[in-house]
């Protein structure tokens, strides 16, 4: 593993590194980090693997909210990418890295390679949804800089969005844990008020032009999220879909060797570039 502190665009970044190849960029989940993914460092062999702490995550800068919304944050990351000789790549994202991941894909479609989301979505179809999203997020960042990180940390770990993750092997749920303790409250609510889903676009309407290999993985018992996938790939047919049975929300935790192959199988598909072809 190699690890880097670089500075992008005034902030710094903190960005961890896994085997050697074709590059894959994985972006974390909220209250995540770039750590998340050390697990898999071996499960894709042949790729690059570049795991960010994304903005107000981890070791990277937590700077302003305003500096935490969608089109920073994707523009950090493709310059992040230069920086390590990279500009075309894949892309994994989980939940809000999903969201992050699919809109890197929609701003600069001729960067990526192809595109995994893991329990995401293109974000809420209404203004009036994004609102109430926006009312609600900032709350709960009110809540975690009045009441502090472990009081926070065990309401987020109480949403039925993860009730599945209890039957997770206690050393799986104490290294998670040790992650979202070790986070900034102010880096989390900067994060919830600039990067939350009410904050950022819906990309609902873009889905239909997406031309690059794309791969949405959900687990079965994420009723809400599989259906959400559905619905993207009722938009444009060309995105693929793989449901993993006995998972829920968080499936490379759930059921990381089911979503390990699963991914394996998507990258290995991903036609050569011309460069690497000739």
């Amino acid at each position: 593993m190699k690890t880097h502190k670089l500075a992008i665009r005034g902030v710094n970044y903190h960005v961890e590194e896994y085997g050697l190849g074709r590059p894959l960029l994985l972006l974390h989940g909220f209250t995540g980090r770039g750590a998340v993914w050390r697990p898999f460092a071996d499960a894709w062999p042949g790729w690059r693997m570049i795991a960010v702490d994304l903005l107000g995550h981890g070791d990277t800068d937590a700077p302003d909210p305003n500096r935490c919304v969608m089109e920073q944050q994707v523009q950090d990351l493709l310059r992040l990418m230069e920086v390590l000789g990279e500009r075309r790549f894949a892309v994994l994202g989980y939940s809000m890295g999903g969201r992050v991941a699919l809109a890197l894909a929609v701003m600069r479609p001729e960067s990526v390679l192809g595109l995994v989301l893991e329990s995401s979505s293109p974000g809420l179809r209404s203004a009036g949804e994004r609102a109430d999203r926006r009312r609600a997020d900032e709350r709960l960042a009110a809540f975690l800089e009045e009441r502090g990180l472990e009081p926070f940390v065990e309401r987020w770990e109480s949403l039925p969005l993860f009730a599945t993750q209890g039957r997770l092997p206690p050393q799986v749920l104490a290294r998670q844990r040790a992650i979202r303790l070790a986070q900034r409250p102010s880096g989390l609510a900067a994060s919830l008020r600039g990067l939350g889903t009410g904050c950022q676009p819906s990309y609902w309407p873009q889905l239909r032009r997406l031309r690059m290999p794309t791969c949405l993985v959900t687990g079965d018992l994420d009723e809400k999220y599989t259906q959400i996938a559905k619905q993207m790939q009722e938009c444009n047919p060309r995105l693929g879909r793989q449901v993993i049975q006995g998972a829920g929300h968080t499936v490379h935790l759930e059921r990381p060797d089911a979503f390990a192959q699963t991914v394996a199988g998507f990258l290995r598909s991903l036609p050569p570039t011309s460069s690497e072809a000739g």
